[in-house]
C-alpha cells in the first residue's frame, strides 16, 4: 500500500517551556506551506485538543519567531488525555479522567490528518493514544534536561548550559571576595546533564549530579584542600535531582493534578548549610530555577530548532508515521515514537567529560580530592596561585 501524505497538519507544544520551540514552530509551517500542506495550532499541548483551541497558522504568524523565547502556542504540563485531572470530590481528592475522545473530536472536526508534537518523554507518552489509533504522529524532542532516550541531544538544553554557565561566571568573583564557598543548584530532574556541561564550562570545582551520589565530608574536604593551595573561593554546581550517598531527592513540591507530581529543588541550600555548619568557610547557596528556560534561544538552539522542525515535516511528507526526530552520532535522523517512555537518558559512568573533569582536580563528591605534588603549583602574574 502506498503512503499516504497528509494534507491538513496539527501542531502543539507541549511540557514545560524552552528556548528554540518557536524556532521549531516556524520551520514545521513554512516547511509545510511550501509542500502546500494547512498547518494547524494547537494551543497550550493536549490542553487545547482537549478543550478544542485549535487555529490556523500561516506564514506571518511564524515569521520573525526564530530568536523568541516561549512558545507562541502556549503549552501546559497538566494535560495528559488519559489521565486528566477534572476537579476534586467532596474528600478533596483528584478526579483523574481520560478525555482521548474529546482530543479526537477535535481532530475530527479541524480536518487535522497528522501531528508534530515537541516535547519531552511526557508529551511523547501522550502521544501513543493517537499514534495507536492510526493517525501520523511526529515527535520532536525538546527539554532543557537533554534527558529524553533515543537522541544525544534536545534543543532548549544548549542554552539552559548557556545561562548556568554564566551564573557560575558571576558567581566566581563574589566568591572570591568573600572567601565562600558557592552553590549554584540547576534544573535536570534525574540527570545532571545541564549541571556536568555547565560545570565543567564554568569551572565549577565541584559538579555534584544525581548519578553519581555523593558524600558531603568529601565535598568539604575539597574546599579544605582548595585553601590550603591558597584558593579564597570554591564553586559547587549541583543538579536539582542530586543526592547523598544513601541519601534521597529533595522534593521541593508535590501538585497532585500534575501527570508528574514531584518537584524537585532545595538540595543546593542543604549542602551550604551543612558547609556552615561543618567547616569555617562561610557558603551561600544560588538556585537558579525557571531562568534557565526563560530567554532567547542561542544560536546552536535556534539550528538545532529549525534542522528538526525540517526533520518533522519531511517525515510526513515521505510517508513516515510514529517516529520522533532525534541527533544521533552528529546527525539529524528518526527513531520510534515510543523509545522515550522507556525511562530517561542519563550520564553513564564512563562518560568522557566526567572523566576530563576529574582530569582537571574537579571533584564529584564520591572521593577524596586527588594529590597535587607541591612543587606544580605553580604561580601566576602578581604571584597569585593558577
Amino acid at each position: 500500500m502506498a503512503k499516504r501524505t497528509p494534507k491538513r497538519i496539527g501542531v502543539l507544544t507541549g511540557g514545560g517551556d524552552c528556548p528554540g520551540l518557536n524556532a521549531v514552530l516556524r520551520s514545521v509551517t513554512k516547511h509545510a506551506l511550501q509542500a502546500g500542506l494547512d498547518v494547524r495550532g494547537i494551543e497550550d499541548g493536549f490542553l487545547g485538543l482537549i478543550e478544542n483551541r485549535v487555529r490556523e497558522l500561516r506564514y506571518d504568524d511564524v515569521s520573525g519567531i526564530l530568536k523568541l523565547g516561549g512558545t507562541i502556542l502556549g503549552t501546559s504540563n497538566k494535560a495528559n488525555p488519559e489521565k486528566f485531572a477534572e476537579g476534586t470530590d467532596a474528600d478533596g481528592n483528584v478526579i483523574w479522567k481520560d478525555v482521548t475522545d474529546r482530543c479526537f473530536q477535535s481532530i475530527e472536526e479541524h480536518g487535522l490528518e497528522a501531528l508534530v508534537v515537541l516535547g519531552g518523554d511526557g508529551t511523547m507518552i501522550c502521544a501513543q493514544p493517537f499514534a495507536k489509533a492510526g493517525i501520523p504522529v511526529i515527535g520532536v524532542p525538546k527539554t532543557i534536561d537533554n534527558d529524553v532516550i533515543g537522541t544525544e541531544l534536545t534543543f532548549g538544553f544548549q542554552s539552559a548550559v548557556e545561562i548556568a554557565t554564566e551564573a557560575l561566571d558571576r558567581v566566581h568573583t563574589t566568591a572570591e571576595s568573600h572567601g565562600r564557598a558557592l552553590v549554584v543548584e540547576v534544573m535536570g530532574r534525574n540527570a545532571g546533564w545541564i549541571a556536568l556541561r555547565a560545570g565543567v564550562a564554568g569551572g565549577a570545582d565541584c559538579i555534584l549530579v544525581p548519578e553519581i551520589p555523593f558524600s558531603i565530608d568529601h565535598v568539604i574536604e575539597q574546599i579544605e584542600w582548595r585553601r590550603k593551595l591558597g584558593r579564597r573561593a570554591t564553586i559547587i554546581c549541583i543538579a536539582e535531582g542530586a543526592t547523598m550517598i544513601g541519601g534521597h531527592q529533595v522534593v521541593h513540591a508535590i501538585d497532585p493534578t500534575s501527570p508528574d507530581p514531584i518537584k524537585l529543588g532545595g538540595i543546593g541550600e542543604i549542602v551550604a548549610n551543612l558547609i556552615d555548619e561543618r567547616s569555617p568557610v562561610e557558603s551561600r547557596a544560588v538556585t537558579l530555577g525557571h531562568v534557565q528556560r526563560g530567554g532567547s534561544p542561542v544560536a546552536n538552539d535556534r539550528v538545532l530548532g529549525t534542522q528538526f522542525g525540517a526533520a518533522a515535516t519531511q517525515l510526513l511528507l515521505d510517508g513516515h508515521t510514529n517516529r520522533m526526530v532525534a541527533w544521533v552520532e552528529g546527525r539529524v535522523t528518526h527513531v520510534d515514537i515510543a523509545d522515550p517512555a522507556h525511562g530517561q537518558r542519563t550520564i553513564p559512568a564512563d562518560d568522557p567529560l566526567v572523566a576530563a573533569a576529574r582530569a582537571c582536580y574537579t571533584t564529584f563528591g564520591d572521593e577524596p580530592p586527588r594529590a597535587l605534588p607541591e612543587d606544580k603549583r605553580g604561580r601566576g602574574p602578581r604571584g597569585l596561585l593558577r
